[in-house]
């Protein structure tokens, strides 16, 4: 940083700085008559104007150049800043507002000239002048209503990345973790409200084989396959989860055993109908399905029900595959 001139001497106009335009005449002199002793100074490419961790009271009205808001100092990691500041504006108005550090750190994107205003000036000009106050509670709102926009925009970038990650890659249906933390409160409210709930515990038949034989790219497509099937089978309101490898967990809200039962029959018919090509087009052998059913008991967890279908599921396998059981 190098000292310019004295801002009496400067050719500036107090018209193009944002806090002191649409001024009248009248307080236009008095303001530069208050900042003749301020001083211009010159910051270089990269060159820190605000440290974080200072806590400077001084005003920097930006009259040439381009400042950015940064953890960084590069010149391409300044110029890619998301929050940047454009000659007319000003940064550290809040340093000199409530006298604690600046909020973040600000470098000079390119060479940079500012006016400097310490807190003892800003605050008389303040007091000499309404418009000066209004323009820069506008200014502070403008700043506000910004980081709301960019707070609203980061929370909807971080749901969107939680919700991808409480999906499974393969199949597209929720996955374990979405299971672990969803099924505990559908099990709260089913008993809250003393409503039905049942699940379905899938899992595809002789599924190693299938790989073995036909080579894991069509085992992942017979897997697809399945969850596709399971995931237009259900209602806007029901889930269906990969539970882990070629198990899937069906969870049917307000659904009672006998009608689940319906649900899981019209399942394993569905996928033992569907068809998977080889890379000559011809069909391979039909993948079927296993299918254990459990309705939520009075004072039962998650766990147990679960527990219950895959007992179940079991029991559909002793008997011979390809059908469910309760």
């Amino acid at each position: 940083m190098k000292t310019i001139a004295n801002f009496k001497d400067s050719p500036f106009s107090l018209k193009q700085i944002a806090l002191f335009c649409d001024l009248p005449e009248e307080n236009q002199t008095q303001i530069r008559a208050a900042l003749a002793h301020c001083m211009i100074v010159e910051f270089k490419a990269g060159e820190i104007v605000l440290d974080s961790h200072s806590k400077q009271s001084h005003l920097y009205v930006i009259l040439s150049g381009t400042l950015a808001q940064t953890a960084q100092t590069s010149r391409r990691q300044l110029e890619q800043a998301h929050v940047q500041y454009f000659p007319g504006e000003c940064v550290g108005e809040l340093a000199v507002l409530d006298d604690q550090a600046h909020s973040a750190s600000i470098a000079a994107v390119v060479v940079s000239q500012l006016l400097v205003i310490d807190s003892d000036s800003l605050w008389q000009l303040i007091d000499q002048s309404n418009g000066v106050a209004r323009n820069l509670l506008q200014l502070l709102s403008f700043r506000l209503r910004a980081a709301n926009a960019q707070l609203r925009n980061r929370q909807k970038i971080g749901e969107f990345y939680r919700q991808l990650s409480m999906v499974d890659g393969l199949t597209a249906l929720h996955n374990r973790s979405w299971l672990n933390a969803q099924l505990p409160g559908l099990i709260d409210n089913a008993h809250a409200t003393e409503t039905e709930l049942s699940v379905i515990m899938a899992d595809l038949d002789h599924f190693k084989e299938f790989n073995d034989r036909f080579g894991h790219v069509k085992g992942d497509e017979a897997l697809q396959t399945a969850a596709r099937i399971i995931s237009t089978g259900l209602r806007p309101n029901d889930f269906a989860a990969r539970y882990g490898g070629e198990e899937m967990l069906v969870i049917l809200p307000n659904t009672s055993k006998e009608s689940a039962l319906v649900v899981a029959e019209r399942l394993c018919d569905r996928i033992r109908q569907a068809t998977i090509f080889d890379a000559d087009n011809n069909a391979l052998p039909p993948i079927t399905v296993s299918l254990g059913l459990a309705s939520l008991a009075q004072g039962q967890d998650g766990l147990a029900l679960i527990a219950n279908a895959d007992a179940a599921l079991y029991r559909a396998k002793e008997r011979g595959r390809n059908q469910v059981a309760v």
